[in-house]
């Protein structure tokens, strides 16, 4: 008989054999033997399992007694900490940094940043190309259902839709369902104000495109000059602050809107600068657009005809009459008139084939602060005539108004004025009233603000930061205030042309010029004007330099059109100093009546 209780140590069998074929030698019953040996091989698996399950029960009661004394540390910790604003954050590809925001004198938003989506589609997975177009074309009236079809079809396998959308749009082409629409990251550029000194701040578009991300370039204005710095990441938090007074942009603009068509003008355009600093207060051109919405450049026509064209900075036109002051203000610095000193001006004056006229009957003699008071062209030239054409061209020069202004606008290299082929007497003659040198209303302004400041060279900016270094005298204090008075009495003397722009409580001081437009064909036109009126206020204690201008304005209520400037410019001027003076913390002068006889009693 073979003894297997010497195998028993090594396993553990299915069934006892060591124990079963002994028994079933004697002839013993070996159920009762397996049954035993059955329960206890249950016994041992349960006691097994159970300690199995003890132990895991002790591991994660450990795990979970762990978590919660982080989750007891980390609440701890966040209500001893300062409360902050929760900031969102996008953990896949975005855009690295983002546009600096630019803001008026006072901190309020011109242009910021928004972040929105783009539209694309992968079209190997597009499950419904026919539908999917049919979807798209009505929640974006401007795309075509049946090329964007053909599009999906042709073999391209990526094609954009929208570069950007709004998240209205982004829901609705969510809730097409189609696999192969994609929507990716992008930053916009945001002009909340919509069209307000749309022409100061120019406008964006995407430069370097990809899926994820983008770049927004500036594309005129202030975000084209000054797009490195804009873009600038380690400038990025720091806005770009301007000299513009948002309240006071938005005034101009209206006012001037109103008045373009009120005079039924073309267009018009007005600059408003600080006389001591040149800081552009506000500065307009109408008509304007939408920064948000850009238009394309124009493909044919005249350039002047667009709404991107900035008449204010690249308009170059002949100012008329508002020159005739300079003429003025350089033969008095030369000591060669007073504004007493009477001039003939009996005419016309004739050269060669040309003759200079007054536009209506003056004395035979006027003085030189008359010659200026009633807009006489034969006065002024006659003036000229003493000053000599060299040292006439020096001092326009002086001015700044035969250069284009280093203005921090891309548009203002544009603004090249026009000189005579050769500076000849008969140049220097119409030149002294307006004639035959065109240049931007913002020169205009900026040689009105040496006059106004007492006779300092003004370099105008859009920056509101102050600025280093001596200032450059080009005419005396004398002669400033002179030329002050007399642009005073221009609108508040008798035979001034300006009285439509005396104001309750304001004093105010300029010069009309009214100018005969020229014809591309040659000469000029009969029947279309520039119409300007330069102002200067408060006239008493001069502070900010005013100029509009209105082209082809005809006021309408009389008998026959009136173009000139007396009769359009000025009340448009007029208003708008009357809107801004309060803006520009300018309080009325209430000038004191007569005290009333009264006689006091006494009842003594």
């Amino acid at each position: 008989m073979t003894d297997f209780s010497q195998f028993s140590g090594l396993r553990s069998p299915l069934r006892p054999l060591s124990q079963i074929l002994p028994a079933r030698a004697r002839g013993e019953d070996t159920r009762q033997i397996e049954q035993d040996n059955i329960k206890a091989r249950h016994l041992a698996t349960r006691d097994k399992s159970r300690l199995t399950a003890q132990g895991r029960m002790l591991v994660l009661g450990g795990i979970f007694l762990c978590l919660y004394a982080v989750l007891v540390v980390r609440i701890g910790m966040l209500s001893s900490a300062e409360p902050t604003e929760p900031t969102a954050q996008d953990l896949g590809l975005s855009i690295v940094a983002q546009r600096a925001d630019i803001v008026d004198r006072k901190g309020r938003i011109l242009a910021t940043n928004m972040e929105t989506h783009s539209l694309y589609v992968e079209t190997p997975h597009l499950v419904d190309a026919a539908g999917t177009a049919q979807a798209l074309a009505r929640i974006f009236p401007d795309l075509d259902a049946e090329k964007l079809s053909k599009s999906f079809t042709d073999g391209r396998k990526f094609l954009w839709i929208k570069k950007k959308i709004s998240p209205e749009q982004m829901q609705r082409v969510h809730d097409i369902g189609d696999p192969g629409l994609r929507f990716g990251p992008r930053e916009m550029r945001l002009y909340p104000n919509g069209n307000l000194a749309a022409h100061i701040l120019g406008g964006t578009s995407f430069g370097r495109e990809g899926v994820h991300s983008a770049e927004v370039v500036g594309v005129a204005g202030v975000e084209k000059s000054y797009d490195a710095r804009l873009r600038d990441p380690s400038q990025s938090a720091t806005a770009l602050k301007l000299s513009i007074d948002l309240s006071v942009q938005a005034a101009t603009e209206q006012v001037l809107w109103g008045g373009m068509q009120l005079m039924n003008a073309k267009g018009a355009a007005a600059v408003l600068m600080e006389v001591e600093t040149g800081k552009v207060i506000s500065l307009a051109s109408l008509p304007d657009f939408d920064p948000n919405d850009r238009p394309a450049p124009p493909v044919q026509g005249q350039a002047a005809d667009s709404p991107l064209f900035n008449r204010a900075v690249q308009g170059v036109y002949e100012l008329g009459s508002t020159f005739k002051i300079f003429a003025a203000a350089q033969a008095m610095e030369l000591g060669l008139v007073n504004p007493q000193t009477i001039i003939d001006i009996r005419g016309p004056i004739r050269w060669g084939r040309f003759s200079i006229r007054d536009h209506h009957y003056l004395d035979k003699e006027l003085s030189v602060a008359d010659i200026i008071i009633r807009s006489s062209n034969i006065g002024t030239a006659r003036i000229a005539q003493l000053i000599g054409a060299e040292r006439q061209q020096i001092f326009l020069g002086q001015l700044g108004l035969l250069t284009p202004i280093p203005f921090e606008m891309i548009e203002a290299s544009g603004g090249k004025p026009i000189l005579p082929p050769k500076w000849s007497e008969l140049s220097a003659m119409t030149i002294s009233y307006g004639h035959g040198l065109s240049a931007t209303p913002l020169h205009l302004a900026s040689a009105y603000a040496t006059i106004a400041n007492g006779g300092f060279k003004v370099q105008p900016t859009l920056f509101d930061a102050p600025r280093s270094g001596e200032k450059e005298r080009l005419i005396s204090p004398e002669v400033a205030s002179a030329s002050l008075a007399m642009l005073r009495e221009v609108v508040h003397g008798k035979q001034g042309t300006a009285s439509f722009a005396r104001l309750p409580g304001y004093a105010v001081a300029g010069k009309t010029g009214t100018a005969d437009k020229p014809n591309p064909r040659g000469g000029y036109y009969k029947d279309k004007v520039l119409a300007t009126f330069a102002s200067v206020f408060p006239a008493d204690n001069p502070k900010y330099v005013l100029v509009v201008t209105l082209d082809e304005p005809e006021e309408r209520s009389g008998k026959k059109p009136r173009r000139t400037a007396g009769w359009t410019a000025v009340p448009v001027a007029s208003e708008l100093i009357a809107r801004i003076a309060p803006l520009l913390g300018l309080r009325p002068q209430i000038e004191t009546q007569p005290q009333a006889a009264i006689t006091f009693a006494s009842s003594n």
